[in-house]
């Protein structure tokens, strides 16, 4: 299940990318779903990554005051692309759902790594990690 789970955040930070990449023209469900049959992401993935998707529109404004909260020095628009949808997916899990933070945390950085780079990974393991901790969830 754990690997299900895995490739799941995978899918969603796939179908935020592509969504804040066409500038979020069209809604971030309708995105994913175009993204999914593109790849032909299996029903299992779907639907979990699907969840991660519906809770990150349902409160996206909210995530983002509180990114910006604890980014000090550097504005969410600015962020690159991979970090700022890494970001926002940690974000939502963290704020709305029962995943430990410890794994939340460590599921966004690998990500980081896996779509971005290990100086990504290093920014979000602290942007995250300070969101956790305002939101008394560390």
């Amino acid at each position: 299940m754990r690997r299900t789970e895995r490739r799941a955040r995978a899918r969603a930070l796939q179908a935020v990318y592509a969504w804040d990449v066409r500038g979020g023209d069209a809604t971030l469900e309708r995105t994913a779903f175009q993204v999914w049959e593109d790849l032909g992401v299996p029903p299992v993935e779907r639907a979990m990554a699907a969840e991660h998707v519906r809770r990150l529109q349902a409160h996206r404004p909210a995530l983002d005051d509180g990114l910006r909260a604890v980014t000090d020095n550097w504005r969410l628009e600015r962020l690159g692309a991979i970090e700022r949808s890494v970001l926002r997916l940690g974000a939502s899990e963290l704020a709305h759902a029962d995943t430990p933070p410890k794994v939340v945390l460590q599921e966004a950085v690998r990500l980081a790594e896996r779509f971005g780079s290990a100086q990504s990974a290093r920014f979000v393991n602290g942007v995250l990690d300070a969101f956790a901790r305002a939101a008394g969830r560390l």
